[in-house]
């Protein structure tokens, strides 16, 4: 048995297909899900990264094994009856991050007055992080 998984954004829906397990991170904390993981409603962390591990044929992703990732401004996350629902903000596949753009967009937002803290940091700035993370680089 495996998980029904959905990234989704406002105007599209960005992967769609079957998993064996997905981490991602609350403002709870990490979550691990694997099948028949009771109900949960989280609120995903600004700036972070879903993993979705062992897809099956996912609708923008290559059939079988592996791990797909998406980084993620915000939004909610929603477990019932095997299904996950991703329901971000503003989302990207790490195989369809531009890692110069994002890294330029990260340097641009850094680089205005002050120093912020990663307490402090930006919405934008934690959003190309994990652009980055999701593409395989370091932020």
């Amino acid at each position: 048995m495996t998980l029904h998984v959905e990234v989704v954004v406002a105007d599209r829906r960005l992967w769609a297909g079957d998993a064996g397990m997905v981490i991602a991170k609350t403002l709870d904390g990490d979550i691990g899900l694997l099948t028949d993981h009771p109900p949960v409603l989280g609120i995903l962390a600004e700036g972070s990264v879903v993993r979705i591990l062992d897809p099956e044929g996912g609708a923008d992703d290559a059939a079988g094994g592996g791990e797909v990732t998406a980084a993620v401004s915000g939004g909610f996350l929603s477990v019932a009856d095997n299904r996950v629902s991703v329901l971000a903000v503003d989302a990207q596949l790490g195989t369809e991050v531009d890692t110069s753009a994002a890294r330029s967009e990260l340097e641009s937002v850094l680089s205005g007055p002050g120093t912020p803290s990663a307490a402090e940091e930006p919405g934008e700035a934690k959003y190309a992080r994990a652009q980055l993370r999701a593409a395989g680089e370091q932020a």
